[in-house]
């Protein structure tokens, strides 16, 4: 088989007879368009049927004739992510088990909230590649980072299933793995998240999460993608947070992650949110409360307060309601805003910290 190359901008790409159109970016998309012999316009074209109207196949981009759409078809495919199981919730959350071309999988969960948001909560890794021991993720292990195809395929394949009257309005990297140890593909998702010839969301409604990678952390936000940034710090003293997240704060303990909270200048009217994960009798105390704003002093941010959600063999267990409501009460007082999250998906292991590939048990 002769394989033909086309170069775009500094990255070279080797082209077989059948190329994912997902892999490539805008510009690779142009580049190999016009190695077919098409005008410039037609990438506009084909990049709308994908990012715009979730085309399932070249079939089904009618503003291309049929000699087109039968040579798109000889060169290139579109890349699907196969659906093992689709679960819905009570609380109408849903959750989809997600087959990867080489057999690992992935889950992605859909969360309606009252005020007709619906959030996308998408999957950077295959299992996670840190430890820590209140998340059902963390053990399966790392199997590979996700391709950003992967990434952006959680999307179209959810919002494929939709409603027309339902589009997905915002995104979170929240789900399976860790997305700052697979910066590469994550920002290059984020892009064609937020650009207007992709999914063209506002970039205040993509959300990246981490546990806390310091130097990955300083190259997102500098970088040209100006996403929301969620830390998920969950302790207010290296002693509990190298017990519940060793690996990470291990590499970056909390002195060292808050320098650099500091440091980030945040575009105009943003703001961090931190994470904090309540365990009942491990970080819940007041005094953790009163510790927890001495330490985000002078960081524009807003804390995110999450009811432990249970699993089979879970180590630990939530903090009653009443503790978290003190818990909330003095970060208050102290003029810090406070959510409470309300989990939703507990009945189908969809909650924060429930994400896990249930097939391999």
């Amino acid at each position: 088989m002769t394989l033909t190359r086309i170069t775009a901008g500094k990255n070279e790409i080797s082209l077989s007879p059948k190329l994912n159109l997902l892999t490539l970016s805008f510009e690779e998309t142009a580049v190999f368009l016009e190695g077919l012999g098409w005008k410039k316009y037609r990438a506009g074209q084909v990049l709308s049927w994908i990012y715009k109207q979730f085309a399932a196949d070249f079939d089904a981009m009618t503003d291309l004739s049929k000699a087109d759409r039968h040579l798109l078809s000889e060169k290139a495919v579109l890349s699907h992510l196969k659906v093992v199981t689709h679960q819905k919730s009570s609380d109408g959350t849903e959750k989809f088990l997600f087959e990867l071309d080489d057999g690992k999988q992935i889950e992605t969960v859909l969360i309606r909230s009252e005020k007709k948001r619906r959030t996308l909560c998408i999957s950077s890794q295959a299992g996670c590649t840190l430890d820590c021991n209140f998340c059902l993720t963390a053990q399966e292990g790392l199997k590979r980072n996700l391709r950003v195809d992967e990434i952006i395929n959680q999307f179209l394949s959810v919002q494929a299933v939709l409603p027309e009257e339902e589009p997905i309005t915002n995104v979170v990297l929240m789900g399976m793995g860790e997305p700052l140890a697979n910066l590469k593909a994550v920002t290059a998702a984020c892009e064609r998240m937020i650009s207007p010839v992709g999914l063209n969301l506002a970039s205040r409604r993509v959300t990246v999460s981490t546990a806390g990678l310091v130097p990955q952390i300083k190259t997102l936000l500098s970088g040209p993608v100006a996403v929301n940034l969620s830390i998920s710090l969950n302790a207010t003293t290296d002693e509990v947070r190298n017990r519940i997240m060793p690996k990470v704060n291990r590499l970056y303990p909390i002195k060292t992650l808050l320098a650099a909270c500091r440091e980030i200048p945040l575009p105009p009217r943003r703001t961090m949110t931190f994470e904090y994960v309540m365990l009942g009798g491990i970080n819940d105390t007041l005094e953790d409360a009163a510790r927890l704003v001495r330490l985000v002093k002078g960081i524009p941010c807003k804390i995110n307060l999450i009811p432990f959600n249970a699993y089979p063999g879970a180590l630990y267990e939530a903090s009653p309601a009443p503790q978290i409501l003190k818990f909330q009460d003095l970060l208050h007082r102290h003029h810090l805003r406070t959510t409470i999250r309300k989990s939703k998906g507990r009945d189908i292991l969809a909650a924060c910290g429930q994400l896990n590939s249930a097939f391999e048990k």
